[in-house]
């Protein structure tokens, strides 16, 4: 009997080498994949694309197995890196790693996988999959056991045709042991660090990063109440809760509490800074998110209670989900309603679904209704400071001139009785 073929995403990292080895082992046929989604700077400092294949190289010949090179370059810049600059040009914080499962790793990587008569594909995620056979033989996504590593999070928009044809591994295998199984086995990778960062970007400045793509567009930085109290960079160099880089320190007449990004007004580029952690208008109660995709293939029943992420490695927060709330399931829009407030809720992040450990799937964060008014706060000038104001008051007066409608000389305010 043939063995039955997959192929693995393998990154060069510990975590796709050691599942090679562990499928390896339990018989198939394995084939190592290297993938290739970002090109533009493979002489860079921050770029480990080279290293990355030649490990990959590496732990082939250890195991024994064929590994080939693609280049999906092309694919991640039309389908994830173009939605990435929209999203941050429109003032919201994308989570491209999301849009790249679903759209290269588990949709041009498996395209190209199955055209090499692979039966299903492999990646050294952390979550599990699980046919459902009292439902009709669903699939389903569910958290790794090591909740401390789960990926669920970044995997939510698989469906069932994806999940169908997937392996994980690493799902059922505390990371703490994937490291002993690389050392024992003898992997060049053993001791290798775990990556970080956004895949295109890695280790590099994420702001300087940016800079490249999206024009500075300078504007007003506010407080809350409408004071003014500098000027930020562009707003899609912010979001919501960002502390660093505000350039703000504590006040020294009030609590001396740090400044968090707190809201954008678009149409006048201006950015809305809080003091405090606990700010009202960083804490959302209820948020409304659209561009869904449930693992399902539906969305849950009105009033169902579930638990949510907004953030990777947040834990689940209580809600209940309602989609006519939002304007109906039929537009795809969904709206959360929270137990308890959830902190720094960011407009193009996903809300993501569990029910226990089972992924439902989400949605794009839209709108996080906060303590943040319908309408603005009016400008402000900011507080003269004592030396300003001694400078003012020592400060010549200058003579008022009239405006060019009031007459200036005794002709000119006759000319202007006799047009009366």
């Amino acid at each position: 009997m043939s063995k039955r073929k997959v192929v693995v995403g393998m990154s060069g990292g510990v975590d796709s080498s050691v599942t090679a080895w562990l499928l390896k082992e339990q018989g198939y046929d394995v084939v190592g994949l290297f993938m290739k989604n970002w090109e533009d700077d493979d002489d860079s400092e921050y770029c480990s694309t080279r290293q990355d294949w030649i490990d990959v190289v590496s732990v082939a010949d250890l195991i024994g197995i064929d590994v080939e090179a693609v280049n999906f370059a092309a694919e991640y810049k039309d389908r994830v890196f173009a939605e990435f600059l929209r999203e941050y040009s429109a003032g919201r914080t994308p989570n491209p790693d999301v849009l790249c499962n679903a759209e290269i790793k588990f949709k041009a990587f498996l395209d190209h996988a199955m055209s090499l008569g692979a039966e299903t594909i492999a990646t050294g995620h952390y979550a599990r999959v699980r046919q459902n056979h009292e439902r009709d033989g669903r699939f389903e996504l569910l958290k790794a056991l090591d909740h401390t590593k789960d990926q669920s999070y970044f995997l939510h928009r698989l469906n069932q045709a994806q999940l169908s044809k997937t392996l994980f591994p690493l799902g059922e295998i505390p990371k703490t042991t994937v490291r002993e199984i690389a050392a024992q086995i003898g992997l060049p990778n053993a001791k290798k660090k775990d990556s970080t960062g956004i895949c295109f970007i890695g280790e590099r400045p994420f702001r300087d990063f940016l800079n490249r793509y999206l024009p500075t567009r300078p504007g007003p930085m506010k407080t809350t109440d409408g004071k003014i109290v500098g000027e930020h960079i562009g707003l899609a160099f912010y979001t919501f809760g960002q502390r660093k880089g505000i350039g703000l320190g504590g006040s020294k007449d009030g609590s001396g509490e740090p400044w968090f990004a707190a809201g954008k007004d678009i149409p006048t580029n201006t950015l809305y800074v809080a003091q405090g952690h606990d700010h009202p208008w960083l804490l959302c109660h209820t948020l409304s998110a659209g561009n869904t995709s449930w693992v399902a293939g539906e969305p849950p029943a009105d009033g169902f209670a579930c638990g949510a992420k907004t953030r990777y490695r947040q834990a689940d927060a209580a809600c209940t989900f309602n989609a006519a709330a939002a304007g109906g399931s039929g537009d795809g829009l969904f709206e959360l309603t929270f137990d308890a407030a959830q902190w720094a809720v960011t407009p193009g992040q996903s809300a993501v679904l569990y029910d226990g450990d089972v992924c439902l799937g989400g949605g794009i964060i839209e709108r996080a209704m906060t303590g943040q008014p319908a309408e603005l706060p009016p400008d402000q000038a900011p507080k003269q400071t004592r030396a300003q104001r001694r400078k003012q008051a020592h400060k010549p007066k200058q003579p008022q001139r009239a405006s060019q409608d009031e007459p200036q000389t005794p002709r000119q305010k006759a000319a202007l009785l006799g047009a009366r």
